[in-house]
């Protein structure tokens, strides 16, 4: 889609040398400058076109809380979203008025957040994870053993470096999470023997490939300049690489981590062959890890920790399983 770059008589004398970039550009440079995840750039732009589109493809500078709000109302009446996702919608054009066009939303009535609904998270039992193990083969089998033996979202666990692993001291180590910040997260032994076929595998295929000349993904500009070797060193490499290699613009070829797609179409069939008739997905496994932990009787600001969370209200959702005075902390995929 092509929207057209702010007009220059509308530009401040301090904005006039971003004038050659067109809108949603403008829109990637500030999220990128604010370090927002890409998850997030991928979802503000997609709302922020679906607005300028919706209003006949008019600039954001010549709209605003008249037609923010028109937009809001459309995906309510329409029934298309959920409540999050109209929030998160909202948030997009907020950012777009903030950071890009610089002017901000006054506080209204009409564009106030949508009310969401309670959410009741899906949580698989012992005995079911035991079923739903024995569906997986390997490596979809130890991406749902540390999904659920160490709270770790899916784009977390896929993402995974070997440098984030500590056997000796049973650790994950979770770097940029949501929110961009890192965490540390306890590691089953039911996962050390998958583990280490794992790296054993891993090292001899990464050998190959630096024969190749092959390089490793997703290290920032400022991370290649600090460690000028690590796209090649195998410490950077991700746990879960992907099978093809792909060719980047400069002509270095490289090769990127296994998508979210193929562990999360692997866990939804092993989920109906162990005949759980819960809506399970990957994310159900880090909510049983989190119901697990609680009923054991860990305390909640451990398990925010644990789990993430900017804000202890999102963990609080969890203390209707709440023990009081229970053990230190314990991976449940111990009791596998």
């Amino acid at each position: 889609m092509s929207i057209p770059p702010i007009p220059a008589h509308h530009l401040s004398a301090a904005s006039q040398p971003q004038r050659r970039f067109r809108l949603l550009e403008q829109v990637r440079m500030r999220l990128r400058e604010r370090r927002y995840i890409r998850a997030t750039e991928k979802a503000y732009v997609y709302w922020i076109r679906r607005y300028v589109i919706h209003h006949d493809r008019r600039h954001p500078r010549v709209m605003g809380m008249s037609e923010v709000a028109a937009f809001l109302s459309h995906l309510a009446r329409e029934g298309e979203v959920s409540a999050s996702t109209q929030n998160q919608a909202l948030a997009a054009l907020k950012f777009l008025y903030e950071a890009v066009v610089r002017q901000p939303l006054a506080p209204s009535a009409d564009i106030a957040p949508a009310r969401r609904s309670r959410y009741v998270a899906t949580v698989l039992t012992v005995d079911e994870m035991r079923r739903l193990m024995r569906e997986l083969s390997y490596p979809v089998t130890l991406c749902a053993l540390l999904m659920y033996g160490s709270g770790l979202r899916v784009s977390e666990c896929i993402a995974l470096r070997v440098k984030d692993l500590d056997l000796e001291r049973r650790e994950v180590i979770v770097r940029a999470g949501k929110g961009g910040s890192d965490r540390r997260t306890p590691l089953s032994d039911s996962c050390r023997r998958l583990l280490e076929r794992r790296l054993r595998d891993g090292e001899a295929a990464y050998r190959l490939d630096r024969k190749r000349g092959v390089l490793t993904t997703g290290l920032t500009p400022a991370l290649r300049r600090k460690y000028p070797r690590a796209e090649g060193e195998w410490r950077w490499w991700y746990l879960f690489p992907g099978r093809r290699v792909v060719q980047d613009g400069a002509g270095m070829l490289r090769r990127h981590h296994i998508h979210a797609s193929m562990v999360q179409r692997a866990i939804a069939i092993g989920v109906e062959a162990a005949g759980i008739q819960k809506r399970a997905t990957c994310h159900s496994l880090r909510h049983s890890f989190a119901t697990h932990l609680i009923r054991g009787g860990t305390d909640v600001r451990t398990l925010q920790l644990l789990l993430g969370h900017s804000d202890i209200r999102t963990t609080m959702l969890y203390l209707h399983d709440l023990n009081r005075d229970g053990p230190g902390v314990r991976s449940p995929a111990d009791d596998l």
